[in-house]
């Protein structure tokens, strides 16, 4: 049997990321109310475990998909890369192999994707990417499902991202060429998203434009979505900081965007550089919808790779 992998959002495909949101949406209803750490009803995934390597500080990725597996039904093992052999020198293709005699799944949140595609190509069981410095798909099936919540339909949907040109933003272009929503990237010169993914969402034919205008990018936006503008591991860089300043979401970019627009972050956040504490806190704001989202994101993920979805 073909192991499935979620390395990237076109992995799974269009079809799937909407099976997955329609489930994430049927089992967050039915346990609403619940204690967090009860069991699904069904516990699809009792009896397997996921291994999840950190080589990244992580809250909401940690969390998530610990209570993911808690709530299927199934278990979790957390690994530091540093306190793993990998971390003194062992090999990710034999950390790959051994791992997959002995847990159902690996999740891995690393720096550089040629390290997880180094691991699905020598896994016997499903991979998953919890961020790498080319995408996050996982935080984009929760952003989706955030919008759908909040009466947002994705097809003709204008998302409007200012700022960095990142992992997070590869991923949304992904989904635009899947879900058939477009984007308007408001970012300085220099710091545009990799060419690949924008002609990726244009062949999906979803309409991308690059603005160095910030004011443009906004205009009549659906979305407003931002994030921090130095990723973990990056050098602080007090030019890059200077160059994204005029990308900040604040009240007056907002006022760009269509007065029901919803704004979101993947956190954690830089108040007061990316965006203003206004915003943040204000009520156009999804973003703790948004991280309680990455939860019931993750379960239908899991359910994916394991061909129950």
């Amino acid at each position: 049997m073909t192991v499935r992998h979620f390395l990237d959002l076109s992995d799974a495909g269009g079809d799937a990321i909407a099976a997955m949101i329609g489930d994430a949406i049927d089992r967050k209803a039915a346990r609403r109310d619940w204690a967090k750490g009860k069991p699904d009803a069904d516990a699809p995934l009792a009896g397997h475990v996921l291994a999840m390597i950190f080589e990244k500080s992580s809250t909401r990725t940690r969390v998530s998909f610990d209570m993911a597996m808690r709530q299927l039904g199934g278990s979790a093992i957390i690994m530091e890369a540093g306190s793993m052999q990998l971390g003194r020198g062992e090999s990710i293709a034999d950390t790959a192999r051994v791992l997959s005699r002995m847990v159902d799944a690996i999740m891995i949140r690393t720096d550089d994707h040629a390290k997880i595609e180094e691991l699905a190509a020598n896994a016997t069981v499903p991979v998953i990417n919890g961020l790498t410095d080319r995408s996050h798909p996982c935080q984009i099936v929760a952003d989706l499902l955030t919008l759908i919540e909040h009466g947002k339909a994705l097809p003709g949907l204008e998302i409007a991202w200012l700022g960095d040109g990142n992992n997070v933003l590869h991923s949304v272009l992904e989904a635009a060429g899947l879900m058939k929503f477009n984007v308007r990237i408001g970012c300085p010169a220099g710091y545009e998203p990799d060419p690949e993914f924008i002609a990726i969402a244009r062949a999906g034919g979803a309409r991308i434009d690059v603005t160095q205008d910030a004011a443009e990018a906004a205009n009549g936006a659906d979305v407003i979505v931002t994030d921090t503008w130095v990723s973990m591991g990056q050098d602080h860089a007090e030019a890059k900081l200077a160059a994204m300043h005029p990308f900040q979401v604040n009240a007056a970019l907002m006022a760009q965007a269509k007065p029901d627009a919803l704004f979101l972050h993947c956190l954690p956040a830089h108040v007061g550089d990316e965006v203003t504490q206004d915003i943040i806190e204000g009520p156009q704001s999804v973003v703790f919808d948004e991280a309680e989202n990455r939860l019931h994101g993750q379960k239908s993920i899991l359910r994916w790779v394991f061909g129950q979805l």
